[in-house]
This record gives C-alpha cells, sequence and structure tokens, in this order.
C-alpha cells in the first residue's frame, strides 16, 4: 500500500466543463487563475495564498470569493485558531475544460485563455539558464487520431499534476495540439497512398 499523500490532499472531481460567462470570466484573469493553481498542491487559506501571491489579504479575499460564486473553489475544510476559523479553499475539478461557450445571457463571454500564450513568456529564464526542455512537431493526422492523441496528453498531465512534491523548483509543463496551415509535401505519384491495416504507410520501393 502507498505512503504517498495523494495530491492535491482533498477530494474533488476529475475533469469539469465549463461554459458560462462567469466561470470563463473567473478562470481568465490572472491572479485567479495563480490561485487555482496554488490549490492543486493543497488546500490553503487566504493568508497563505496571499503570502505566496505577495498580494494584500483583502485582494486575495476578493478573487477567492469570485472563484467561489462561479464554483471553481471551496471550502474544504476548517480549524480554530483562538476565537477565529480558518477556511482551507480547494479547487472543485482538477481540470476546468472549456467547453461549448454558453451565450444565453446575452453577455459576450471574454476569450477562453489562450494556455500557450500564457505560458510563452514563462520559460525566458529557463532557456538563457539552458535549463529549458522544449519541442514541437507536426504530423498531418486525421481529426480521430487526433482526437485520441490528446486523450493520452491529457492523461500524462494528470500524471504531471499528481508527482510527489519535492525540492524547491516549481516546474512548468504545457501541452497543445491544434490545426495549422503548415506545408506538406506533395503526394507520392500524384495521389496519397492508402496506409495498411495496421497503421503503416507503404515503402517508397513497394
Amino acid at each position: 500500500m502507498s505512503s504517498v499523500a495523494p495530491i492535491p490532499d482533498y477530494e474533488l472531481e476529475d475533469v469539469r466543463v465549463v461554459s458560462s460567462p462567469q466561470e470563463l470570466r473567473a478562470m481568465a484573469e490572472p491572479l485567479r487563475s495563480t490561485i487555482l493553481e496554488l490549490v492543486l498542491e493543497r488546500a490553503a487559506t487566504v493568508a497563505e495564498l496571499a503570502s505566496a501571491v505577495g498580494r494584500p489579504k483583502s485582494t486575495v479575499a476578493y478573487h477567492v470569493g469570485v472563484l467561489v460564486d462561479a464554483d471553481m473553489l471551496k471550502v474544504v475544510r476548517t480549524r480554530k485558531v483562538r476565537a477565529m476559523e480558518e477556511r482551507f479553499y480547494g479547487r472543485t475539478a482538477r481540470i476546468f475544460y472549456v467547453g461549448v461557450v454558453d451565450r444565453r445571457d446575452g453577455k459576450v463571454p471574454p476569450e477562453c485563455v489562450n494556455e500557450l500564450t500564457a505560458a510563452a513568456a514563462q520559460p525566458v529564464p529557463a532557456h538563457q539558464a539552458d535549463t529549458l526542455r522544449g519541442i514541437i512537431r507536426h504530423a498531418r493526422i486525421s481529426p480521430e487520431r487526433a482526437a485520441e492523441f490528446w486523450r493520452r496528453v491529457f492523461a500524462l498531465t494528470h500524471e504531471f499534476m499528481q508527482l510527489p512534491r519535492a525540492g524547491d523548483t516549481v516546474y512548468g509543463f504545457v501541452a497543445g495540439l491544434y490545426p495549422t496551415e503548415y506545408p506538406t509535401l506533395p503526394a507520392k505519384d500524384g495521389h496519397d497512398e492508402a496506409p495498411r491495416s495496421d497503421g503503416s504507410q507503404p515503402s517508397a520501393l513497394e
């Protein structure tokens, strides 16, 4: 039986689809996004979150309230400190997956958070220190195969998020899968050759 403590230290759903303007606005604000990331490690109080982000408790309390109202944070436990009740906040789901945007309230929802754009500036110091690990590749594949590949990436993301915490460095992991207008080679002999039943392509010598 494993003695490794679960991460985070409270129960939550694995995936929750978010689509309402309230949810999208809540998670799009940078400080609120950071708060959501911090409590993926463990539940935290407003004071702990304020200390982590270097912002006043009143500011953090406001943003925590917005996330609670959007049902993205919840109180997962409390404890008595002198005569006060201290609240520990955690996420309602490990992953918030942006689904079909709900426009029924007539409001224009915010732009969905572009995780790749948000992460683009973070690796600069690592690149300068030669500690950046990154790769980008392109492949001409079917939508079905792209969806299956993304499910495997999703599973790898779950694994990364639950790795035992150790050391003093927080590592970032970013993944993306998106259609592009990247160039492709012309078809062989004027037409595409069908792959075999096992998915492999005939060689140029066949």
